[in-house]
């Protein structure tokens, strides 16, 4: 896949551009660049949004912003984990093109990141929050964050850019990450009977409690999303700013995060500059997080990185078109490798995906490995293998061998084979695996062959054979190496108080 920057294209962009430029006293045009303000939360999947259809969480914000943009119903992170889908997203690559930063908690290749060209033209950058991570960006020899200076907040980023300068400003909310503020949902307004609790989770009041919480952390994001909305109209920059939410991967659950099913990967997305991109548009094409490095380098004027897989999708955003536009853009691309320090020896899960409208497949590298950390804690699902509440997960552990409960234990917890295929509209939660189904198996190959082209396309050592051991990679947090659980989690499940994944 190669990035394709048309001179129509630039023209149009130019002309776009142009049209927002003041005219100084020498009557000569100037152009005047967009801001770009990124507001993003972490661990949320698509579905939890008013303006994606949940009837249950209510975000007025950003459903408002929705109805002045465009809503991406096929948005992917690059990665169902933390690091490597920010990395993916500053560099514009594959993430394993990036070394140790497909990883969580990695080191930062010196390679080009987005928001250093945006400065290096002339742009005010700056982030607050996450940013890039977590990880250890200084052990490559970085001297801040990848993404940018670090701001306590937006006003002190804005005050202290020069009048009339570009800026790009990246808020990187805690919300909605484990651990939930417990029982927050009781003050938000969730009602528990309204949730709808996706198949492959059982149906359980301490499950929906789990999601309440989780709805709960959601509108706390959406509340900071209007308190920006609020500060761009008190500096009067709300005309000229390219606005986007979005998460960097899917929500904290079972079969979520650090999974490559649709909850693991799939990300709201809403863009608005109502000037520019025409508004109340939904936008079936598939795109991926780090499509954004050259889609806002692109917004910019700012010739592309060479070194980029990804792809600019402006012209999604300027066209008047919904639905469907782009017949390329008919499937994205997935990985992962390690996600936390869960099992013995820091070995990680590594696998790959392709996504279409009509299937879900995944090749799983090591399918003799758990998917989920080894056992008895699992430790991928949930923030520091049940140093913090988990209740999903908890009441999953506690009933694993409960009849209604096993199946939905095993699709989360026990082993995978090497292929998964997944046929959508009739298994929208990828819970019925047709891999080795003879009916299927043209379908397997045809897929799986797209997949692998891909990646050896793109240099992915899995697939040319070079080499490089993710398992071995520097982990740069120690606590994760030994786990205490909870105490709850050692009463309920019967626990020791320490595990030790150095051995």
């Amino acid at each position: 896949m190669k990035n394709k920057t048309t001179a129509f294209g630039i023209a149009i962009l130019s002309l776009m551009l142009t049209t927002i430029g003041c005219t100084p006293k020498n009557g000569k045009k100037t152009i005047q660049r967009p801001n770009i303000l990124l507001l993003m939360s972490d661990n949320q999947s698509a579905e939890h949004l008013g303006c994606y259809g949940d009837k249950s969480v209510k975000t007025p914000q950003i459903d408002r912003l929705a109805e002045k943009g465009v809503i991406f119903k096929n948005a992917y992170c690059a990665a169902p984990s933390c690091s490597p889908a920010r990395a993916s997203m500053l560099t514009g690559q594959d993430i394993w093109r990036l070394g140790e930063a497909a990883n969580l908690w990695s080191s930062f290749p010196r390679v080009e990141v987005f928001t250093q060209l945006l400065e290096a033209s002339g742009y005010h950058v700056g982030i607050e929050g996450k940013g890039w991570g977590p990880g250890d960006e200084t052990a490559t020899g970085w001297t801040q964050n990848p993404g940018g200076k670090r701001y306590d907040s937006f006003e002190n980023f804005y005050n202290e850019n020069e009048k009339g300068k570009p800026w790009m400003y990246w808020y990187s909310s805690r919300d909605p990450h484990r651990p939930y503020r417990n029982e927050g949902w009781k003050n938000s307004g969730v009602v528990l009977d309204s949730i709808f609790v996706p198949p492959y989770l059982p149906d359980h009041i301490d499950i929906r409690k789990d999601i309440a919480d989780y709805y709960d952390e959601i509108q706390r994001f959406d509340a900071e999303v209007g308190t920006y909305l609020s500060l761009l109209k008190k500096f009067g920059t709300l005309e000229n700013t390219i606005i986007i939410v979005c998460s960097d991967n899917g929500w904290q659950m079972p079969r979520g995060l650090a999974n490559l099913y649709d909850f693991g990967t799939k990300i709201p997305l809403v863009i608005s500059w109502p000037k520019h991109f025409p508004a109340g548009r939904e936008i079936q094409d598939f795109v991926n997080i780090k499509d954004f490095a050259p889609t806002l380098l692109e917004l910019a004027g700012i010739e592309l990185s060479t070194q980029m897989t990804a792809k600019s999708f402006v012209d999604l955003l300027t066209t008047e078109k919904t639905g469907k536009i782009d017949p390329e853009r008919d499937h994205v691309v997935m990985a992962r490798e390690r996600h936390a320090f869960v099992r013995k020896g820091g070995i990680g899960y590594p696998g790959r995906a392709i996504r279409t409208d009509q299937f879900l497949y995944i090749k799983n590298y090591q399918p003799e490995r758990w998917p989920a950390g080894d056992p008895p804690l699992y430790g991928d699902v949930d923030a520091h293998m049940l140093h913090y509440e988990a209740p999903t997960k908890i009441f999953m552990l506690k009933n694993k061998n409960s009849k209604p409960t096993k199946k939905l234990f095993d699709l989360a917890f026990s082993k995978r084979p090497q292929h998964e295929l997944y046929k959508l509209c009739e298994d929208p939660f990828q819970m019925n695996n047709l891999a080795y189904d003879k009916e299927y198996a043209s379908v397997r190959n045809e897929i799986s062959n797209q997949l692998i082209s891909y990646l050896k396309e793109t240099g992915d050592p899995r697939e040319t054979g070079a080499a490089f051991d993710w398992d071995n990679a520097h982990y740069y947090k120690d606590r994760d190496k030994k786990p205490k659980p909870s105490e709850k989690a050692i009463e309920v499940l019967g626990l020791e108080t320490e595990y030790n994944y150095l051995e």
